[in-house]
């Protein structure tokens, strides 16, 4: 029988951190001594994540809108500059799409998506 064992805590940017999910995830693996970047559009809701968990010396409060690649790589270079790496990305920042067929997607809907 293998048991899982979680990775040794390390540095990771959870996406969508502000609530939900992302919230959850966040503060799940501050708990277990993960230092976090928490990465959102709203930095209240963000600070409010960050606020929530057991110590804010290791998290990094990085408001991002992910479908800008210039706040994607601020975003990254924020988190090398203050943890030195990133050994996780847990990416679950989105939006829905509009109820049509996939090949009725236009590109720019998928992209923000």
């Amino acid at each position: 029988m293998t048991v899982f064992q979680a990775p040794a805590p390390g540095v990771a940017i959870i996406t969508g951190a502000g609530s939900g999910i992302g919230r959850a995830a966040a503060l799940a693996l501050a708990a277990r001594g993960w230092s976090v970047v928490l990465a959102g559009r709203r930095a209240d809701a963000l600070a409010a994540t960050r606020d929530l968990g057991p110590d804010p010396a290791h998290v990094l409060v990085q408001p991002t809108d992910v479908s800008d690649r210039d706040q994607v790589e601020a975003l990254f270079g924020a988190a090398v500059d203050r943890f030195g790496r990133v050994d996780l990305l847990f990416n679950n920042a989105g939006t829905g799409a509009p109820p049509v067929p996939l090949e009725d997607l236009s590109l720019e809907d998928w992209r923000r998506v």
